[in-house]
């Protein structure tokens, strides 16, 4: 059993969320209610954050304590709220993910900040981390080391979560002296070489197992069978950043450096943290492609941009290009082929060419003009999520101009809910929203147009997907 050298063990750990299976339907619902909320005192913006964790599904009537616990960690870890000493607001973390409704970057953002030491883990805890010299990215470098393995290798190398968390997330060799990843590595291949084993329990591997599952929610690392994981190739710009990054938090530097801080210094750089995660980064390349984020390798990738290409309304004006790394954009071409599908098969090919993508800058307060069978109009408005795990969130919102076209139109208004996963592209369908509301179908209110809470079972329907091959 391999055993690090107990000179160089140093068990690292962070706040795991109580959500951590359900993740991603968490973290898109709370970005989203935390968005809606101005500067408040910090009191008052605890209880309203409160407020919104008690309404997810399943928490109507859990302690204050577990509700408490939600919210510090929805912070700390993932850093959804920026305060100061007397109030509190929404993150840009959190803004961005309710805005482009992308779970894939929003973890690929959180790792490229993610750092030991850090403020999401309490000071304390910081402290001994400062004390050991401890200066480490964990996603950073095990990137750095795959990216050494397959390049003296000459092919795909791969590394498992206990390989990860012994030879490397909790070895001082690595998280503090930086040492040349041909030592590392050699000590992972010396190992299987050995057939040395690794104590598995959960207990002891699952803070550096979080790491390489968040890794594949961001789709960094793939794997095929659940234990070995790779680079994942279709991400080589989003791999690159990391690999080359300088960017740190800084301000323990000095400490790190002295091997000695005292609490109050650590507690000053609490705020400055949370700004740090919650700037303004350009050009980060981590925008999910979404057709490489469906496609399994180069071929089918190659592929899928060819069949998306030929949906593409070439009616839209010279300057309008397929984005293969906007979620709305391709989601709107996936509905676009869907309804083109829909009135083939329904043998009205005569009427495809009066379906229409319409260009975002005519705020028309639609996505796509369609038509039925009897050629009265459709009017489509196309609301896309992308995530790894598929998704059961059911909230949507109608802008000022959307929900006013929804009331112009009626029964001709659609709202269609996509939600693209890896291994699922669900698509749901709610017909005249002003109607459903009127018939307490759906639940309403209005923030700067219309928030819609819709239910499965009686709010719309669920279709296939129609291909967009053909």
């Amino acid at each position: 059993m391999y055993e690090i050298p107990s000179e160089y063990y140093l068990r690292l750990h962070h706040c795991r969320p109580r959500f951590k299976g359900d993740i991603e339907n968490v973290l898109i619902y709370m970005a989203e209610e935390i968005s809606k909320l101005p500067e408040l005192p910090c009191d008052e913006f605890d209880d309203k954050i409160n407020q919104a964790i008690r309404c997810f599904p399943g928490n109507i009537n859990k302690t204050i304590k577990t509700i408490n616990n939600w919210r510090t960690e929805i912070s700390s870890l993932f850093g959804f709220i920026q305060n100061n000493s007397t109030s509190c607001k929404a993150g840009l973390r959190a803004k961005e993910l309710a805005e482009k409704q992308d779970l894939v970057e929003c973890f690929k953002m959180f790792l490229y900040n993610f750092q030991y030491p850090g403020a999401h883990i309490k000071s304390h805890e910081i402290l001994k981390l400062i004390e050991a010299g401890v200066n480490f990215k964990p996603a950073q470098y095990l990137l750095k080391v795959l990216k050494y393995a397959e390049d003296s290798t000459g092919k795909r190398q791969y590394i498992t979560k206990a390989e990860f968390c012994h030879c490397i997330f909790n070895d001082l060799r690595c998280v503090r002296d930086k040492e040349n990843f041909s030592l590392t590595w050699n000590r992972i291949t010396k190992n299987r070489d050995n057939e040395v084993e690794y104590e598995q329990a959960g207990d002891i591997i699952r803070y550096a197992g979080d790491i390489i599952d968040y890794m594949e929610i961001a789709n960094l690392l793939v794997t095929h069978d659940g234990y070995n994981f790779y680079i994942n190739t279709l991400e080589n710009a989003a791999v690159l950043k990391f690999i080359n990054s300088n960017d740190w938090f800084s301000d323990y530097d000095q400490m790190i450096e002295n091997r000695s801080a005292t609490l109050e210094e650590i507690n000053n750089c609490k705020n400055r943290w949370f700004e740090y995660v919650n700037r303004d980064i350009a050009d980060t390349v981590f925008e999910t492609d979404v057709l490489a984020f469906i496609s399994s390798d180069e071929n089918e990738y190659t592929e899928l941009q060819k069949q998306s290409l030929n949906l593409y309304d070439e009616k839209l004006e010279d300057t309008a290009r397929l984005r293969t790394k906007d979620i709305g954009d391709i989601g709107e071409s996936l509905v676009f082929g869907h309804e083109c599908q829909r009135i083939k098969i329904g043998g009205r090919n005569d009427l495809i060419h009066l379906i229409k993508r319409i260009p975002t800058q005519l705020a028309v307060g639609y996505d796509i003009q369609s038509v039925e069978l009897d050629e009265r109009k459709r009017y489509i408005e196309v609301k896309s999520t992308i995530s790894s795990k598929p998704l059961h969130f059911n909230k949507i919102h109608l802008t000022p101009n959307e929900w006013s076209t929804a009331q112009t139109v009626n029964d001709r208004y659609f709202v269609y809910r996509l939600m693209i996963s890896k291994t699922e592209k669900k698509l749901y369908i709610l017909q005249d929203p002003v109607r459903l509301y009127k018939n307490d179908l759906i639940d309403m209110s209005i923030k700067d147009g219309a928030e819609i809470t819709f239910y499965p079972h009686k709010s719309g329907n669920y279709e296939e997907l129609l291909s967009w091959k053909g």
